[in-house]
């Protein structure tokens, strides 16, 4: 078990059992969805803990990932495992550039117009095909802005928590 103070990163989760014997369907948050099984080891989040788990085998299916974890012998212990989180430690993850991020660090940010007038906190990101879209929630509701560089986003700072953006409040 590892220590909660540990730096995870949130790849995925699991999301059903898959056949009989032990299999269980992979719901992957990476950009290639195949690439979640690209980090050994794995961690499963299991009673607040995170727990390193032995990848057995991995397959792409036409409906998505199916995966075998050590220990996980039958359907059964495969439909326990629904909705657990798969990680990695952040230092298993490979550096970013300057101008890139991780989803994860920049969710809990606060979203801020080049106005000075604060829109709320990311909540999460999400794909649409076109470019991201940072989900941002506030009291009365959400913004949802899309992830544009220089033209929408103009600055994030991670050491202060702060993305700065060129959109109006109102929309």
């Amino acid at each position: 078990m590892l220590a909660q103070s540990e730096a995870m990163v949130v790849l995925g989760k699991i999301s059903g059992a898959f056949g009989v014997k032990g299999w269980v369907k992979v719901h992957s948050y990476t950009e290639n969805l195949a690439d979640i099984f690209n980090y050994q080891p794995l961690y499963f989040k299991v009673n607040q803990e995170w727990k390193a788990v032995k990848l057995i085998d991995h397959q792409q299916q036409s409906k998505g990932l199916v995966a075998k974890f050590e220990h996980v012998l039958d359907r059964n212990a495969a439909i326990k495992l629904t909705g657990t989180e798969i990680a990695v430690l952040r230092s298993q993850l490979p550096v970013l550039a300057a101008d890139e991020y991780y989803w994860s660090d920049l969710e809990g940010l606060t979203v801020k117009t080049i106005t000075g007038t604060v829109l709320g906190k990311v909540d999460h990101l999400f794909e649409t095909g076109a470019n991201d879209v940072l989900v941002v929630k506030h009291a009365t509701g959400e913004h949802w802005l899309p992830w544009v560089m220089d033209s929408v986003i103009r600055r994030v700072d991670l050491a202060t928590s702060l993305i700065e953006v060129d959109w109006d409040p109102e929309f």
